[in-house]
């Protein structure tokens, strides 16, 4: 099921044309091993978060036999606990670089799953995925602590990592709204994942001392807001606070303070959150300027060193920072799963706990 060339939706003035939008895809499509992986860029490693993240926005782009191909691929390799490990190389299976496993490396195939169903309305594909989404997030909420917060990870003996990143348990916390929609569809509810859900969204919300404190990442910055935990005045509020120290006007969104480094994809994803909080404009001018880092193929350099020897660094194209571009984009544009998945709509909501400490 595919609509190849669906681009109109990812026209948006000073950051895509129909030309530009169409190489762009076509970078990520070149990128796609034939089995279905999408690797950073070929000859380096596919972890299963960008992988999904790349596979979105193919669908975004009308592109759903690839990006049901990537899902295929996820299904296929998932660890017997229902994980993914952190690295493959070039997307290779069996070739493991990192035997890690990542909570919200592998949540987040139920934002990806959710977003396919969407564009794609294939009830099908809903249920062959289903058993993967199940096993996932089971995976995931075993490393749920008391306080409601996500463990980072398992080590590649199985010994449980009970730190917790606000960043990555925020991208669960969509998740597991995901997961939740899915359950609803396939009628398979999961109470339980209800509850797991709402006492993780209080944690971020209000104990953000159950985190270990990142906060000189921007991604600690924005991603409460954009995995839907923090909404309305309070992420108001979250955004104009650290505004000035991770927005550098004309270039974009720093990745870590105090470094003079400005990332595609933490730009695009700061553009997705603004979005989320109906601040269309700013979303706009955050896409516009990083307009810098877009190469002749249509791919985007992963970021750039503005002091010093400026120079573009690293000297890679990814294939996930093309995907953040293009899922930002299409949400302002109106693509209907996208800005159902990143805006709210058809999520849970309320699933805050009775009782919280």
């Amino acid at each position: 099921m595919t609509s190849p060339g669906r681009t109109e939706h990812l026209v948006l003035p000073g950051v895509l044309t129909a030309d530009q939008a169409t190489r762009t895809v076509a970078g990520i499509l070149a990128a796609q091993r034939e089995d279905g992986a999408i690797p950073w860029f070929r000859g380096h490693h596919l972890d299963p978060w960008d992988h999904t993240e790349a596979a979105m926005a193919l669908d975004a782009a009308g592109e759903h036999t690839a990006a049901e191909r990537a899902y295929e691929w996820l299904a296929r390799h998932q660890n017997d606990d229902g994980s993914w490990y952190a690295a493959y190389h070039d997307g290779q299976w069996d070739q493991v670089t990192d035997h890690g496993r990542e909570t919200n490396f592998c949540a987040y195939l139920a934002v990806g799953v959710w977003h396919h169903h969407l564009a794609t309305g294939d009830d099908a594909f809903l249920e062959r995925m289903w058993p993967a989404v199940y096993a996932a997030i089971e995976f995931v909420l075993d490393l749920q602590q008391p306080g409601g917060q996500i463990g980072w990870k398992r080590e590649a003996d199985g010994t449980p990592v009970t730190d917790a990143l606000l960043t990555g348990s925020s991208s669960i916390h969509h998740a597991l709204r995901c997961a939740l929609a899915i359950a609803e569809t396939v009628e398979e509810p999961q109470p339980d994942w209800e509850l797991a859900t709402g006492a993780l969204g209080h944690a971020i919300r209000s104990h953000p001392e159950r985190f270990l404190d990142k906060s000189r990442y921007s991604m600690d910055w924005y991603y409460p807001i954009l995995g839907g935990a923090v909404t309305g005045p309070e992420a108001k509020a979250r955004i104009e606070a650290a505004w000035d120290d991770f927005v550098v006007p004309g270039l974009g969104v720093r990745c870590v303070l105090p470094n003079p480094w400005v990332t595609g994809g933490e730009s695009c994803e700061l553009a997705l959150a603004l979005w989320a909080m109906g601040e269309s404009d700013r979303a706009l001018e955050i896409l516009q300027v990083i307009q810098h880092l877009r190469a002749e193929d249509g791919l985007y350099w992963t970021g750039y060193v503005f002091e010093g020897n400026k120079a573009i660094w690293p000297e890679e194209l990814t294939t996930w920072t093309a995907g953040s571009l293009l899922l930002a984009v299409a949400a302002l544009g109106g693509d209907e799963a996208t800005t159902a998945v990143f805006g709210g709509e058809r999520l849970p909501k309320g699933l805050e706990p009775d009782c919280c400490g």
